[in-house]
């Protein structure tokens, strides 16, 4: 049975392998992927990202244990779920938003005390619920068993795009480790402006160009757009980071615009 682990925990501290031995000890057939430790501290939609981009590569029955958790001790629910065929667990804080959109989905609240730790911290669920209960389902305990049925998880306002006049607007919405900036766009979005043909990027009030395929089709020290591999638009500098070229960050408005001379770039 697979577990994967997203976190903002590091690997300096002893966290992660805290957890990793609190499942090991309920269920020792578990096979371990780390998806990430390096979540920024307290940033639950960087979490939620990473799993959206995550989880359609994984089997059926995996369980995905996801603690990033600045609400750890308050009153907020601990949760699982299940969709999609796999399972959840983590703070019901809105992690879990990308994987509510299924069509079905089922979720409990943690409450069942035969399946958490003897002694619960207020400051280490990670630890004493919610490794507890990824390990009881890893083990084949049914998610019923786990504590009541939970109908409303929180939700994270979802970051999207309009379309507005004939091009696309959106933000940024978080890097990742090479400079990248991860956009609101997506693919699908880019393909429904089929009748321009190229279509360019605007960051702010800079023009940033049309869409190349790849990054090594990108010009040297300056920033161009990609559809990434997690099928959002990217902007990114080849061999380095468009983060620090352009000092943007998340929030940042982005547009898919008509090339110069088909229309107003700067037409909002």
């Amino acid at each position: 049975m697979i577990v994967t682990l997203t976190t903002d925990f590091g690997l300096r501290d002893p966290f992660v392998g805290i957890v990793k031995g609190v499942i090991l000890g309920i269920c020792p057939r578990v096979r371990f992927v780390d998806l990430t430790h390096d979540v920024a501290p307290h940033d639950v939609l960087e979490a939620a990202l990473a799993l959206e981009s995550s989880i359609r590569f994984f089997p059926q029955s995996t369980v995905h244990l996801a603690v990033v958790d600045p609400g750890v001790g308050t009153a907020r629910r601990a949760l699982a779920l299940r969709a999609r065929g796999q399972y959840f667990v983590g703070p019901d804080n809105g992690i879990f938003t990308s994987v509510l959109q299924a069509d079905e989905w089922a979720a409990v609240s943690l409450e069942a005390a035969a399946y958490r730790l003897p002694v619960v911290s207020r400051t280490f669920h990670g630890r004493d619920i919610f490794a507890p209960a990824a390990a009881h389902l890893a083990a084949g305990v049914a998610l019923a068993r786990l504590g009541p049925p939970v109908a409303d998880p929180v939700r994270l306002p979802w970051p999207g795009c309009r379309k507005i006049g004939g091009q696309l607007v959106g933000e940024v919405i978080g890097h990742d480790r090479f400079g990248n900036l991860l956009t609101s766009i997506g693919a699908e979005d880019v393909r429904g402006l089929r009748s321009l043909n190229p279509v360019w990027v605007v960051l702010g009030d800079r023009t940033i160009g049309p869409i190349v395929s790849c990054y090594a089709e990108g010009a040297e020290a300056a920033a161009s757009a990609v559809i990434g591999s997690t099928g959002r638009l990217e902007i990114f500098v080849r061999n380095g980071s468009a983060r620090a070229l352009l000092r943007a960050d998340r929030g940042a408005s982005v547009r898919v615009a008509p090339p110069p001379g088909l229309g107003d770039a700067d037409d909002r």
